[in-house]
């Protein structure tokens, strides 16, 4: 009978996790092992034994043939051989509803935040926002601005930017500045209004403000450089959406959790 390679299996156990509504932190928990040491086994690159896979089934609801077997659907499956834990909530959907109050004041603040930092273009701000979207992620496994974000040439642009920003300076809430930089040629943008900061909670703030800490001095080749190494880009296909999970997968020094309490 055909057995599914170690990362064909980590691949079935992301899927059976998400489908139950169970983030990495909860599963983890309920296992008794660490976040980093699930991340790995979901990565493929860690291996998982059976009594492991046995505890996985009895608490997610599915059998081990089920799991193992490549002619088996997991999910179609209606009658579990295990009985699993019962979990109030919905499954976790990590793909974000886009709210046009959420991400304008989520961007407005970032611009405002920016608008004196002379090496920091418009291109820069968008490469920020999307380290602080993932970063919230990994830290709560919700969202901040609510944008989906798309790769394009080893970058992420928040999906239909262009439109929005050119919306944003038809309202009069920014506009757009050419700079020049040696013999580059950059556009900046200028906030003219300043943001509702009681569409952003404290603690979405404080993650905005420590990537901006993070990187300050950066110019736009240092964050373009730093961002195309980063987890979910590196394994996301081009002109695809970048899947917020994937931000679970980073590790040093990328991940902005902190694993010190972790158990190994």
């Amino acid at each position: 009978m055909e057995r599914l390679s170690k990362h064909e299996l980590a691949k079935r156990l992301v899927q059976i996790r998400k489908s139950k509504g169970y983030s990495q932190e909860e599963l983890a928990k309920v296992l008794e092992i660490s976040r980093p040491s699930l991340a790995q086994i979901e990565l493929g690159n860690r291996n998982i034994d059976i009594f492991e896979i046995q505890k996985m089934a009895s608490i997610l609801g599915f059998s081990i043939d089920e799991l193992v077997n490549t002619n088996e659907t997991i999910l179609a499956e209606p009658e579990m051989i295990y009985s699993s834990i019962n979990k109030t909530e919905t499954t976790r959907n990590n793909i974000p509803s886009y709210s046009p109050a959420k991400f304008n004041n989520t961007f407005l603040y970032l611009i405002e935040k920016t608008a004196g930092m002379p090496n920091i273009c418009e291109k820069g701000v968008i490469g920020r926002l999307y380290l602080a979207d993932y970063n919230y992620y990994e830290l709560f496994e919700t969202h901040l601005s609510s944008s989906k974000y798309i790769k394009r040439s080893n970058f992420p642009f928040p999906e239909g930017i262009d439109k929005i920003i050119l919306q944003l300076i038809k309202n009069e809430y920014l506009i757009r500045v050419k700079t020049k930089n040696g013999k580059k040629i950059f556009n900046r943008i200028i906030p003219l209004i300043k943001s509702d900061l009681k569409e952003l909670r404290a603690s979405e703030k404080e993650v905005i403000d420590q990537v901006l800490i993070q990187t300050s001095n950066w110019s736009l080749s240092n964050l373009e450089q730093y961002i195309q190494n980063d987890m979910p880009i590196k394994i996301s296909k081009e002109n695809e959406i970048i899947d917020y999970e994937f931000a679970l997968y980073r590790e040093a020094p990328y991940s902005v959790r902190n694993y010190e309490s972790d158990k190994a």
